[in-house]
């Protein structure tokens, strides 16, 4: 499919070029003659082509990678009238900080970002003040550690990157505040990253501290299955701690990380198309029954001591 689209853009590139040859080597007078219509037909020709063999090295590039591509997953956030869950979002905060925190970190995310998604202001301090940040200096210059507060962001699992490297076999765990948007597949490839994990194939050999999933670049992976049946325990009875469940639900709190303020952009949207269409109606009525009449109307002059009949000027009579 994709050598057919990159034969096709070539052909248009080509196309393009034959109507373009002749309009450079025309006379001035001639090159003047020539219509708009065959200028924007070769602009859409060059425009089109090019699009086509983008498209296809895309499409090349992605199917001749190693990884195994991530099934589309039902979310029921997307589309425009939909929303996240805010429960998955609470449980997935759970299973980030009881499982995630211990190597990735949250470092554009703030505690206060929490009030009113998936939780009160009162809980959200509680979770702030769990931590401790060091802060100065004071009147004596000295800096002091404190209890956290609503505007500190989540702390870091480390200390820097090196400190990082060195604990996970020199691998860097990536920051997760835009995880989900940030790679291609989005909360697909996320979940079927985290549910992914297999023994390898026959004939792959993989370094020590390295795991196999085929929805990684590679197969050959630093961080091991951590999510498993049961590898947290969900205040709701009703809600089975399964490994695709907690995946579920970490995946749809990323996806919040990455836009966290994704609904109130699509009320926003909603907002702005509803009151664009009462304005294109007001603009209409306007234009149809109040403005036509002015514009349609005729001016004519009459001179002095003449008339109109059927249109046409009266010659003045005469006076005896």
């Amino acid at each position: 499919m994709a050598s057919k689209i990159l034969r096709l853009g070539t052909k248009l590139l080509k196309t393009a070029r034959s109507r373009l040859s002749p309009i450079s080597q025309a006379t001035p007078a001639k090159r003047n003659y020539l219509g708009s219509r065959q200028k924007l037909g070769t602009l859409g020709a060059v425009v089109g082509g090019a699009g086509l063999l983008m498209y296809a090295l895309d499409a090349s590039v992605e199917a001749s990678g190693g990884e195994v591509h991530p099934p589309k997953q039902m979310w029921g956030h997307r589309g425009l009238l939909s929303a996240l869950d805010k429960e998955g979002v609470r449980r997935g905060y759970q299973v980030y900080k009881e499982v995630c925190s211990s190597c990735h970190s949250l470092q554009y995310i703030a505690y206060r970002n929490l009030v009113g998604v998936c939780m009160t202001e009162a809980e959200a301090k509680a979770e702030a003040e769990q931590i401790t940040v060091k802060d100065g200096p004071d009147e004596e210059g000295n800096f002091f550690d404190r209890p956290g507060k609503l505007s500190d962001h989540f702390p870091s699992p480390y200390a820097n990157e090196d400190a990082a490297r060195s604990a996970n076999n020199g691998s860097y765990p990536p920051d997760l505040s835009y995880i989900v948007n940030a790679r291609k597949g989005g909360e697909d490839y996320i979940f079927a990253l985290l549910t992914g994990y297999c023994e390898p194939p026959a004939g792959m050999a993989l370094r020590d501290g390295q795991y196999f999933n085929p929805y990684f670049p590679g197969g050959a992976i630093s961080m091991g299955q951590v999510i498993t049946n049961e590898v947290v325990s969900y205040a709701d009875e009703e809600v089975a701690a399964s490994a695709s469940q907690i995946a579920k639900d970490v995946v749809t709190f990323l996806k919040w990380t990455s836009e966290p303020d994704g609904d109130e952009r699509k009320l926003l949207l909603i907002k702005v198309v509803m009151i664009s269409a009462f304005l294109t109606g007001i603009s209409y009525y306007v234009k149809r029954f109040k403005w036509s009449v002015l514009k349609s109307r005729k001016i004519v002059y009459v001179p002095p001591g003449g008339g109109t009949a059927n249109g046409k000027v009266k010659p003045p009579k005469d006076e005896c």
